[in-house]
């Protein structure tokens, strides 16, 4: 073996560790997150919160997916990004049901318990930012998770939107408006991140891999 294959390798070992811890990180924040989100809704009485739950939860999944793809080969990382885009687009479905069930039902979120938990959790989704910025050269499911983190981050600052406008208005249709854009939100980012999966597979068609 050469030096400079020898060397190769161990950054790719590297590489490869480095995204590993930084994906349990990220897996262990967001589930977390997930948890905080569904006990603040359900004490809320807010969609919007529980639609962040359900896409906190969905994003573990996700990640945990990565991190089972990521030492194996690039035919694996693609099919678990697809399966990552699969379950964003179905749980954003979820989040749809779950605000046309208060729309029909009806619900008193509370304004200043989604303001604190929303701008709680967008730090936290800063933090992920930062640690999955740090990766050189990402592979289809670091971005994958870069699209999350992102997408999170967007969807806190809906939230303190509309926990405002809730506490202001004493009305839900903010909360119900905020969830579904999330669920928007979530379904883009799923398509996005089944696009990428799709361009890395003509890419390794033609290169052969």
């Amino acid at each position: 073996m050469s030096y400079n294959t020898g060397w190769n390798h161990k950054m790719a070992a590297r590489q490869n560790s480095m995204e590993r811890r930084t994906l349990w990180i990220v897996l262990a924040l967001n589930i977390g997150l997930a948890v905080a989100f569904f006990a603040t809704g359900a004490f809320g009485d807010s969609s919007a919160l529980i639609a962040n739950g359900l896409d906190n939860l969905s994003d573990s999944f996700v990640y945990a997916i990565s991190l089972f793809a990521l030492s194996r080969s690039d035919k694996w990382k693609r099919g678990a990004a697809n399966v990552s885009g699969g379950l964003l687009i179905l749980f954003a479905a979820g989040i749809l049901y779950d605000a046309w069930r208060r729309y029909i039902g009806g619900s008193d979120p509370l304004g200043t318990i989604m303001i604190a938990m929303a701008l709680f959790a967008a730090a936290i989704n800063a933090v992920c930012v930062w640690l999955l910025a740090k990766l050189k050269d990402p592979d289809v499911n670091i971005r994958a998770a870069n699209t999350f983190s992102y997408n999170d981050f967007a969807a806190n600052l809906g939230i303190v939107l509309a926990g405002g406008l809730v506490a202001w208005l004493g009305t839900n249709w903010p909360d119900l408006v905020v969830g579904v854009i999330v669920a928007g939100i979530a379904a883009w980012g799923g398509i996005d991140i089944l696009r990428d999966a799709h361009g890395e597979h003509h890419k390794a068609v033609h290169t052969g891999k």
